[in-house]
């Protein structure tokens, strides 16, 4: 049975970096960003609404549990690594810790990654810049919006409701302090101890930054060294 640990938290603050180290250890699978939260979200949902009738009519008490449980598994199910770390920047909002809750575990360990937001919105200006797209502060600090805002309400969420369940990380301390913020991870996941080697990080699960319309948002520096 897989362990599934949740990796959330602001944009731009490490979490690309952070997923490449965990992959060194034969153990542990960390890709890019996951499908998971939305398509547990998306079944849920038409459980509860278009197809609420069907189910009822039909006394299909457990099949919504039974379906949305099954996507975590389902997406995972060509890693044979026995942990998962799934990364999602809305896993922290409280609708999506229910889901957390109610359809993989009661006991959930949550990574947030956390950065000043001057430094993520000026990171974020600079991509789009590269990028020939233009974008201002302004538009990136509105309220709720993405990809900035909503990860924060996240962010604070978890800062106002944390009874053990979330762990912070701050994107300075990854860069600095490698070894003592991978040692804390793994105190707080219960992991075993690793060996990382912190100067040939290789991102083994690239996205398609095209996709995105940024090229090169998810790239990393093989060498994790102090900013």
């Amino acid at each position: 049975m897989q362990q599934t640990v949740f990796l959330s938290g602001l944009p731009r603050s490490g979490s690309t970096l952070l997923s490449a180290i965990l992959n060194q250890n034969p153990l542990i699978h960390a890709e890019g960003n996951s499908a998971v939260c939305q398509l547990m979200w998306d079944m849920q949902q038409s459980c509860e609404t278009g197809a609420a009738e069907q189910l009822v009519a039909n006394s299909r008490h457990s099949t919504q549990q039974e379906l949305v449980a099954s996507i975590p598994k389902t997406y995972y199910a060509q890693t044979d690594r026995p942990i998962v770390v799934d990364k999602c920047r809305s896993w922290t909002l409280p609708a999506n810790m229910a889901m957390i809750r109610r359809y993989i575990t009661d006991r959930p360990k949550v990574i947030v990654l956390t950065r000043q937001i001057g430094e993520v919105v000026e990171s974020f200006v600079s991509l789009n810049k590269r990028n020939g797209l233009p974008i201002t502060a302004e538009t990136l600090l509105a309220a709720h919006s993405e990809p900035i805002m909503r990860s924060n309400d996240g962010v604070e969420y978890a800062k106002a409701n944390n009874s053990g369940e979330f762990l912070f990380i701050d994107y300075q301390d990854l860069c600095d302090y490698p070894t003592e913020v991978l040692a804390s991870i793994y105190s707080f996941c219960e992991w075993e101890l690793f060996a990382h080697d912190f100067n040939n990080v290789v991102n083994t699960h690239s996205e398609n930054d095209s996709v995105y319309g940024l090229d090169g948002m998810h790239d990393i520096r093989k060498k994790v060294s102090k900013l």
